[in-house]
């Protein structure tokens, strides 16, 4: 995060996790100010905890919400069907006691399609389930780089009474910061620097990360796409063929098949025209010829009578 100047009415999501900062209501700490924030920094710093370490994880993480607050009385039945009006969903895991098994008040919900993920992350944050006001945020334990747990002293939760406050996540985000960070200082005392983020409005909704995709990813989508208009053209029955010629044909951005339908018919008027002349002169020659005949013979009959007479 820089020392830039920034509106007061700011507030700041960090891109990534650092217990320290967390700890900080405006993200500028250079110390942890309890205990559990001193615990998560040394776990961090000794690389202790691994995010994909917990056999229980379900899912694809893109696809996947984190949902807190949840009544000790929600069951997966009832959670599964508060959820579903948002997508479908393809797994659910309510967090219980390894002991006692009684809930322990949060869940993570996997759906089909990340479109379906991010639809409930926008429309069930601060949505009743049993009573309960229940707050919802992406999969942090494997989206977001150098996550700690709570239970290590890091997460994004903890209660006023406590003094165990963490900042930086969707409900208690980051504010301005009130002074620079002090890079100088954090560097003597060995401490790595907090991660840049973002800075919005208060009442903006920060997005959740999204899948990067690959250009090999595109490229299998493009061919995906083309072998299904392959198929789909071979399905077609022969009518339907028809159908879309007779489509084309009457299509006015065929210049093509309208030219050549045009020079057709002129070609034709053309030959039914020559073919009226030629008609035409072949009669009036045979008439001339007709009545020459007439003309000679109508002579010569003249001709022998006056040699008669």
């Amino acid at each position: 995060m820089s020392g830039r100047n920034v509106n007061v009415n700011s507030v700041f999501y960090a891109e990534g996790y650092h217990p320290v900062q967390a700890g900080s209501i405006d993200g500028t700490d250079i110390l942890p100010h309890d205990n559990a924030v001193y615990r998560a920094f040394l776990c961090s710093s000794a690389g202790l905890y691994d995010p994909l370490g917990d056999p229980k994880l379900i899912g694809d993480p893109y696809c996947t919400l984190f949902v807190g607050h949840l009544s000790h009385l929600t069951t997966e039945q009832s959670l599964r069907k508060a959820f579903s009006k948002y997508g479908r969903v393809k797994d659910l895991r309510l967090v219980r006691h390894i002991v006692t098994g009684a809930s322990r008040g949060y869940a993570f919900v996997e759906y089909e399609t990340e479109r379906e993920m991010q639809r409930a992350y926008k429309e069930a944050h601060h949505s009743f389930i049993d009573d309960s006001e229940v707050i919802v945020d992406y999969n942090r334990q494997q989206l977001m780089p150098g996550w700690i747990p709570r239970r290590l002293g890091g997460g994004l939760g903890g209660k006023k009474e406590s003094g165990q406050l963490r900042f930086g996540g969707r409900e208690r985000p980051f504010r301005a910061p009130l002074r620079p960070i002090p890079y100088d200082d954090l560097e003597r005392l060995g401490i790595p620097p907090p991660p840049e983020g973002r800075y919005m409005s208060r009442y903006q909704v920060p997005s959740p990360p999204r899948r990067k995709r690959s250009s090999v990813d595109r490229e299998e989508g493009i061919h995906k796409r083309s072998m299904e208009r392959g198929v789909n053209m071979r399905k077609s029955s022969p009518v339907e063929k028809e159908e879309r010629s007779h489509k084309r044909s009457m299509d006015p951005e065929d210049h093509s098949f309208k030219r050549t339908s045009v020079e057709t018919e002129h070609h034709r008027n053309r030959n039914s025209v020559d073919r009226a002349e030629r008609s035409h002169k072949r009669t009036s020659r045979d008439r001339d010829d007709r009545s020459h005949k007439r003309h000679k013979s109508h002579r010569r009959e003249r001709s022998t009578s006056h040699d008669h007479y």
